[in-house]
């Protein structure tokens, strides 16, 4: 390799570093409020249903607008949005800072959630244009998806540790020095990219009904807890949305600029891997907040015990994806890692699903923190590999935003539905006359057999849907000029 070459490649590892710390900053920023929320309820005199608006502020917000934001980065070029979504996400990172208000530390969670959107959207669609050979890139998707998953089990333990040793406010204050370095940085290294301009894909009634029908699924979502599932609140909203949701797919097919080419689903890995995805990211965020909830109210961990009881997923996931995922999807392909994985994860929650009121660490936690870090270390980057395999230059920002939304509608999802069944099966044991301790735990150990099922669904999607790509998570062609573009479209 020659000294330019070398020169070439550093630069392109430095890029993909800045994109990996922006994205864990942002992923980060979902769990780290979490472990200051009463602080900051006692500091801001909040109610308990107006604390949960800190939290569904910002997810309502970032989940509703990553497809929007990952279709304008194609337009406007991903480069441009990225920056745009820092410098936003950094700036209400300070706002929420310095709130003294409960209304003004809500105005700046929202602000984060857009700001969130804009940069995590376009974040894969840049990953896939630095790099040319396939061993690189599903290297840099491994390291990727490990900071992805890695990003909820960091915020935990940062917002105990920044909480308890300073203040609530330090959560936020964090981001902006790392936001400001992330942009001062990401300006000579990523490459400007000008996308054909707003006219190839203007559909401003498409964005208005995909936006608001997201934002609506996951506001009836994160209110699953507080209304019920049969209330009319639930109900209302989330009929309201899948109307919303299904009027776009109508303009989407009648327009002639499409805010989303309907022309992407043709991609089976595309279409396969999202609904994977769905069904993965359902399966397993029910696990993350219920075995934390097992961890301390049946097994009687503090929240630090809980903390490092959960880091060996961490540990076992950081293993598997950075040491031996990108050698296994080359080796024996991403389809079949893909299976491998969900296979373990399943397994693990089968583990979860028979753990006892006196499990021990040793035999009962540590072997399914284990299997579950593992089967995400191979899973993750290999559905994260196949659903980017058939983007084009001109729709990857577009295929990234998409697969980010399906991880936040499905996590969302499984979230709402998973504590509801827990809290209605403990119920129901209760009311049978088992002890409070063992109903608990019923509860928690039904829903674990139920993940399990649906991440085994998600296995069998796979099977029948997903084909390995020839070259795994090929970088696309070096986009044409606007005007070649705008031609092709034509």
């Amino acid at each position: 390799m020659s000294a330019i070459e070398q020169e070439a490649d550093g630069r392109r590892w430095l890029a993909f570093a800045v994109l990996c710390a922006v994205q864990l900053m942002i992923l980060i920023d979902t769990s780290i409020v979490s472990v200051a929320l009463r602080t900051i309820q006692e500091d801001l005199g909040f109610s308990q249903s107006g604390l949960a608006w800190t939290t569904n502020a910002y997810t309502i917000a970032f989940g509703g607008l990553l497809l929007l934001s990952g279709r304008l980065g194609d337009l406007m070029g991903r480069k441009r949005m990225f920056l745009a979504g820092v410098v936003l996400f950094t700036s209400a990172s300070f706002l929420c800072g310095v709130s003294r208000t409960q209304g003004l530390l809500v105005t700046g969670r929202l602000l984060q959630g857009i700001g969130a959107a804009m940069a995590a959207a376009v974040v894969m669609g840049i990953v896939i244009t630095l790099f040319r050979d396939p061993a690189e890139i599903v290297k840099a998707i491994g390291a990727f998806s490990f900071v992805a998953a890695a990003g909820g089990s960091i915020g935990v333990l940062a917002g105990g540790v920044l909480t308890e040793s300073i203040s609530w406010h330090w959560i936020f204050f964090i981001n902006v020095p790392i936001g400001i370095a992330a942009a001062v940085f990401a300006i000579p290294l990523i490459d400007d990219d000008r996308g054909p301009g707003l006219r190839e894909g203007a559909d401003w009634l498409g964005a208005a009904l995909v936006t608001g029908g997201l934002m609506l699924g996951v506001y009836t979502m994160v209110n699953v807890p507080e209304h019920g599932w049969s209330s009319a609140h639930t109900l209302g909203f989330g009929a309201l949305s899948v109307v919303l949701l299904g009027a776009f797919v109508l303009r989407q097919a009648a327009t002639a600029t499409p805010l989303m080419p309907l022309r992407i689903f043709r991609s089976r890995n595309l279409s396969g891997a999202n609904l994977v995805q769905l069904l993965l990211t359902a399966g397993m965020f029910g696990f993350n907040f219920l075995s934390a909830l097992y961890l301390q109210q049946v097994l009687g961990y503090g929240p630090l015990q809980a903390g490092f009881a959960s880091l060996p997923v961490a540990v076992a996931l950081a293993v598997v994806s950075l040491a031996f995922s990108p050698k296994l999807n080359l080796s024996f392909g991403s389809r079949n890692v893909l299976l491998a994985g969900l296979l373990l994860i399943a397994g693990a929650l089968a583990l979860a699903a028979r753990a006892p009121v006196e499990a021990g660490f040793w035999i009962d936690v540590l072997p399914m923190m284990v299997l579950l870090g593992a089967g995400a270390g191979l899973s993750m980057p290999a559905v994260m590999t196949l659903a980017m395999s058939g983007a084009t230059p001109q729709d990857a920002g577009l295929v990234s935003g998409l697969a980010g939304t399906t991880g936040m509608v499905g996590g969302s999802l499984g979230l709402a539905v998973w504590t509801a069944l827990s809290a209605g099966r403990t119920e129901k044991l209760l009311a049978d006359g088992h002890p409070p301790l063992e109903a608990l735990n019923g509860g928690f150990r039904f829903v674990f057999a139920l993940s399990a099922g649906v991440v085994l669904v998600s296995a069998l999607v796979g099977f029948l849907m997903l084909r390995t790509p020839v070259a795994p998570a090929g970088p696309p062609p070096a986009p044409a000029p606007a005007g070649e573009a705008a031609t092709a479209a034509g």
